[in-house]
């Protein structure tokens, strides 16, 4: 069955200085800008520092970006062509936030499902990718969360996703693996139970790296 109502809060990155989206799901910009002034002082930042100015508010609003989903519509039609094989949108580019460090990762995703009763439009492949990037994630769980979706929305044969990224947590920090990328993928329904499917997707993602 499928699900075309929207998804997430206004599309609209910034409507003015105080908040970011609406009700309950709305960044208090303000109140961030106050709490990363506080954090910059107990780590000894000077406050004075002409350069560090308008740095509060950077990042309150940059953060508030990090997590804030764009609305978007979930677009499906009818597969009147009884369409079977696999559909595939690769390389699609992300950023998110770490929810351990809130240091940002990217990368790129690999979307694909087998189409049942309906095809989904092919950009809200990409917009899956990005409105649940835009929160404090794991890369894991957003790769389920992805596959998940495409599986409830579209009630499809099968449901690929495979996510490649790099961490500033470890690029940046702690062991500074510089140039590593972590893989996850999440595999339903036929990608997953059958193994020429498995391959076939797995392939033609490869092909693309």
């Amino acid at each position: 069955m499928s699900n075309n109502s929207p998804i997430g809060i206004d599309d609209g990155l910034y409507p003015d200085l105080q908040t970011v989206g609406g009700g309950s799901q709305g960044v208090d910009l303000a109140a961030a800008e106050k709490a990363v002034r506080m954090l910059l002082t107990a780590l000894n930042v000077p406050e004075d520092d002409v350069h560090l100015q308008h740095t509060p508010r950077r990042v309150a609003e940059t953060l508030g970006w990090f997590v804030t989903p764009p609305e978007f519509n979930p677009t499906s039609f009818p597969n009147d062509e009884g369409y079977d094989e696999l559909v595939l949108v690769t390389d699609i580019k992300f950023q998110s936030l770490c929810g351990h460090h809130l240091l940002p990762f990217s990368g790129t995703a690999h979307v694909g499902y087998i189409p049942g009763e309906r095809v989904l439009g092919l950009s809200k492949l990409a917009r899956a990718v990005d409105y649940f990037s835009r929160r404090l994630q794991v890369q894991e769980r957003l790769t389920m969360q992805v596959a998940d979706w495409i599986d409830k929305t579209l009630n499809p044969v099968g449901v690929g996703v495979l996510l490649r990224a790099e961490h500033t947590c470890m690029s940046a920090r702690g062991v500074r693996a510089a140039g590593s990328s972590t893989v996850t993928s999440c595999l339903l329904g036929r990608l997953r139970e059958d193994a020429r499917t498995r391959a076939e997707f797995l392939a033609l993602v490869s092909e693309s790296a």
